[in-house]
């Protein structure tokens, strides 16, 4: 046996000859390039598979900072004076006939017979929470009678535009209010579109400006086709066969009506109206330009006592409105557990065609009926817009002009410091509504990420993430003000959010509840086979979400964030409360700032909001490729 000779050299075509060492010390070093990138994958992986759960506590922590923080800052100033825990404040306010009207005697321990009869009496005391539930109430009853025959007549007939005016129901959401109040003062003050109308006809005039009924009507505007849609979804799932089947048992057609049909259409119209009443329990830009002070509401006098620094009554007094909107959605909910029929909608029932094959009675008065309800419809839907429009280039002198639009102009190049100018309020807008949706859209896919996730608990966090839609604008904005604007004591430091970012988080907390509502039911009807196939084949929950779900739920985000970006355009509540004694307004408060002083500058800022949402809708629409509309 020989001995091992030298280890024999290999030459390369490229180079020198490689020895054997060469080669396990190159081998070495590949084995350890290979052991990093597995290494650099195991910790992609993880985060990958973390990823769902980091969302749902970076979430969290934006929830806690920019809403439950500031909402219990108001509890805790409500409840707590000079260090001590007394409920002082709230007695004052139930005690106190200016707020509460007769009910204070109750309070304060006198007959409720007494208090019975003199409520009954024509000189009887509302107050300020019972003026603002009898308006609500009010502004519910007409809400429920311009939205149910529209339900009734998109539901049961078919004609050229229907759905086009179905899609138009969701104006309530993507109409800024404030903008809607200026419609209002052009259509309906003492030199309004609707006294030009009259005197051309030769009537006498009316006085609706700072009225009950203004108000009313705006509110109605809102909320009319907020019953509309949901009474229409409802209508739409009744199972055609059952009214058949009840028609063959020898009911006629109210009989069918009453038993199969109407019992499927209570809790959508409860549903409507219970939403109806705390929008406009909770009203505030609309009252606050149509009624003035003398029809205030308790959000207008909560934000007339912090502008008075009175921030201790202000939070009680707005804790009492709070629970008194809980209330009223608890008990709906209450309803809605124990008397909601549950359609199986097989067969929707067969619409009929407007226009009818005979001309006899029977045919004809329903859609006489129709056309009077068109024409109601069309002064209270269309005018305010179509006023807004028209008084933006008219001339008080006759004529058409675009004077308002160059006053805006001359304020922007030559207004004071403290004056509003446009400019800043658009841009302002577009910046706020650029930050929100960049903080909302994360933040509303996550949410319904979780609150789609089939394991105990999710309808526990489903209703504290959607807390903000039952909360004002007003509490979080004193909220806000109170808490982060200004700061949290940590030491020696002091943590202030403040400005820009605190009037972005207001605005993020009110439009990621409706990114939630717009992709969290595509997410919910996503065949699970389809993502248990993407996880047996290795994805883990961060790409199965990535590659399956979000692809095929796109159209609801982009919805989602078309929302956003419109609801963030018209935040008014919190905004002014955050902007007031600074240069961070937005169209909306210069809208209001701009109407109590010239209506045809207010006008002109509103039609420039108008076609500024108008504008981010579309990108919105062209980036997703996807209709927004719902």
């Amino acid at each position: 046996m020989s001995a091992p000779g030298p280890t024999p050299s290999r030459s390369t075509p490229d180079g020198p000859a490689s020895t054997d060492a060469d080669s396990e010390a190159e081998v070495g070093q590949g084995g350890a390039d290979d052991g990093g990138r597995r290494h650099t994958h195991r910790i992609r992986d993880g985060l990958e598979r973390r990823a769902i759960v980091l969302a749902a506590i970076a979430t969290t922590a934006l929830l806690v900072v920019m809403f439950y923080w500031p909402v219990a800052t108001v509890f805790v100033e409500s409840v707590v004076v000079e260090g001590a825990l007394t409920a002082a404040i709230f007695l004052e306010l139930l005690r106190d006939p200016f707020y509460f009207g007769e009910f204070a005697r109750l309070v304060r321990g006198e007959s409720p017979l007494a208090v019975g009869t003199d409520l009954l009496s024509s000189d009887r005391r509302l107050g300020i929470v019972g003026f603002t539930a009898y308006q609500a109430f009010l502004s519910t009853l007409l809400s429920l009678a311009l939205g149910l025959p529209l339900a009734y007549v998109l539901a049961r007939y078919e004609f050229r535009g229907r759905r086009t005016i179905r899609s138009l129901t969701i104006l309530p959401f993507v109409m800024p209010s404030i903008m809607v109040a200026v419609g209002f003062v052009a259509t309906f003050g003492q030199n309004g579109t609707l006294n030009a109308v009259l005197s051309a006809l030769g009537l006498p005039t009316v006085s609706l400006m700072f009225s009950l009924e203004a108000i009313l009507i705006a509110h109605a505007f809102y909320n009319a086709p907020l019953v509309a849609r949901v009474t229409t979804a409802a209508w739409e799932s009744v199972d055609a066969s059952a009214v058949e089947t009840a028609r063959s048992l020898g009911a006629g057609p109210m009989r069918a009506f009453r038993d199969v049909v109407a019992p499927q259409l209570y809790p959508a119209a409860l549903m409507g109206g219970a939403l109806t009443f705390v929008f406009t329990f909770g009203t505030f830009p609309i009252v606050l330009a149509l009624g003035g002070i003398q029809l205030a509401t308790v959000e207008v006098f909560v934000y007339q006592l912090v502008q008075d620094l009175n921030y201790a009554e202000a939070a009680a007094l707005a804790i009492i409105e709070l629970m008194i909107s809980l209330t009223v959605l608890y008990g709906y909910l209450r309803y809605e557990a124990t008397h909601t029929v549950r359609a199986r909608g097989i067969r929707p029932l067969p619409r009929k065609s407007l226009r009818p094959p005979t001309r006899s009675a029977r045919d004809l008065l329903p859609r006489a009926g129709i056309g009077v309800y068109a024409v109601v419809a069309l002064f209270v839907f269309v005018s305010p817009v179509a006023s807004l429009l028209y008084r933006s280039v008219a001339d008080p002198g006759g004529g058409l002009t675009l004077a308002h639009y160059q006053f805006l102009l001359d304020r922007q190049a030559g207004g004071a410091a403290f004056q509003v100018r446009p400019w800043p309020a658009i841009r302002n807008s577009l910046s706020f509504a650029a930050a929100a949706l960049a903080i909302s859209l994360p933040m509303g896919i996550a949410v319904s990420v979780l609150t789609t996730r089939r394991y105990r608990g999710r309808k526990v966090i489903d209703a504290v993430a959607m807390a903000p839609l039952a909360v004002s604008g007003i509490i979080v904005g004193i909220g806000l003000l109170r808490g982060p604007v200004f700061g949290l004591e940590i030491g020696s430091y002091r943590i202030t959010v403040a400005g820009a970012v605190a009037i972005v988080a207001a605005h993020a907390v009110s439009c990621y509840p409706f990114v939630v509502r717009t992709v969290a039911p595509g997410l919910e009807s996503i065949d699970r086979s389809l993502l248990e196939s993407a996880r047996a084949l290795g994805a883990s929950r961060t790409r199965v979400l990535l590659d399956v779900e979000l692809p095929l739920v796109w159209p609801g985000v982009v919805a989602g964030a078309a929302f956003a970006i419109a609801i963030s355009m018209g935040e008014f509540s919190s905004t002014v409360i955050l902007a007031t004694g600074t240069d961070q307004y937005t169209m909306p408060v210069a809208i209001e700032r701009f109407i109590g002083r010239r209506l045809g500058p207010a006008t002109a800022m509103g039609v420039i909001l108008l076609v500024v949402t108008s504008i981010s809708f579309v990108i919105i629409d062209r980036l997703g490729g996807e209709s927004v509309g719902l």
